[in-house]
């Protein structure tokens, strides 16, 4: 075509318009997307509610299941079987073996006054499950909203009812199950269809502002604990023992004593009995206490002599030692 001819759109030949094949592709199409909507599947850890023009009618289990098309029943996947959580006081962005968390400082969830009127931030995780699909869909209106805000509620409550030492040391564990009881009960209450789990306290710090003091306090009280133990260690070491030797000295004077009156008591009763062979027969009882004397008194003495008094001048017959004579 050169440039000085003109060009005539009705050269143009367009390809003949075939309505009854547009026809048939439109109604392939219309069947397939009527069958592909009288099926769905569910999934092994979700359950199926079923709403027939904005009503409940049913709740299916997981498979294939069949409803009505176009629009007439509508379907909602609600996973009962799967394990939930809510984080307060921060976020998670990357889960994993190297978990990742937000900057962000959440302090208008965690930031809390306890009984003491101290200061502390508190991040928790709930862990919860659907329990009733029904009510967790159509019974409250924004549930998981409904249910965070009651764990402010109920977190706060619990903690301004104890102490802050008591909120991040000993008392951490009370705390995280006093606030799942008290969860389970509201949300009972409220009809949330909603198991509570667990809480779990992530982690219990003064604010930034206070943990300079709040340190230098836990410092001295672990110092006072520190100097509280050892005296009583040393009083443990002392105590016991001086009570030990004390009652070993009672026990030894008490069997002193027993002792003493025993033998005064045989000395006694030996006493009466020669007292008593004296007074039936004095001559021969003084006779034999008077050997028994002298008996006793030889036995220490030296070299004995023994002789007649009425001998005389026999002296110079005895080899007395001279050392014997004072």
């Amino acid at each position: 075509m050169s440039s000085n001819e003109v060009f005539d759109i009705n050269d143009i030949k367009l390809p003949p318009f075939n309505l009854k094949k547009i026809f048939s592709i439109a109604a392939i199409a219309f069947i397939f997307l009527f069958m592909n909507s009288l099926w769905f599947t569910i999934e092994p850890e979700e359950v199926g509610v079923i709403l027939r023009f904005g009503k409940y009618v049913r709740t299916v289990n997981p498979g294939l299941n069949f409803r009505l098309p176009m629009g007439i029943e509508t379907v909602y996947k609600v996973p009962v079987e799967r394990q939930l959580k809510l984080e307060f006081g921060f976020r998670t962005n990357n889960p994993g073996i190297k978990t990742t968390y937000s900057s962000r400082k959440y302090r208008d969830e965690s930031l809390m006054l306890t009984g003491d009127l101290n200061a502390a931030e508190v991040e928790w995780i709930v862990q919860y499950r659907i329990s009733d699909p029904y009510q967790y869909l159509f019974r409250v209106r924004h549930a998981e909203q409904t249910f965070r805000d009651i764990n402010e509620a109920v977190m706060r409550e619990v903690v301004g009812d104890r102490t802050v030492d008591e909120v991040l040391t000993v008392g951490r564990q009370d705390v995280a199950t006093t606030v799942t009881l008290a969860l389970q009960k509201l949300s009972d209450q409220y009809e949330l269809g909603i198991k509570v789990d667990q809480v779990v306290l992530q982690d219990v710090n003064p604010p930034e502002q206070v943990k300079p003091a709040f340190n230098e306090v836990n410092e001295a009280q672990q110092e006072r604990e520190k100097l509280i133990n050892q005296a009583k260690s040393e009083y443990n070491k002392v105590i016991p023992k001086a009570r030990g030797e004390a009652a070993r000295a009672i026990e030894s004077a008490k069997g002193y004593a027993l002792e003493r009156v025993n033998r005064a008591k045989g000395e006694s009763a030996k006493f009466n009995s020669v007292f008593r062979q004296y007074s039936k027969a004095k001559e021969v009882t003084r006779y034999r206490i008077y050997l028994e004397t002298m008996n006793k008194v030889m036995q220490n003495a030296g070299k004995k002599l023994i002789v007649d008094d009425k001998a005389t001048g026999i002296l110079p017959l005895f080899q007395i030692d001279k050392g014997l004579i004072k």
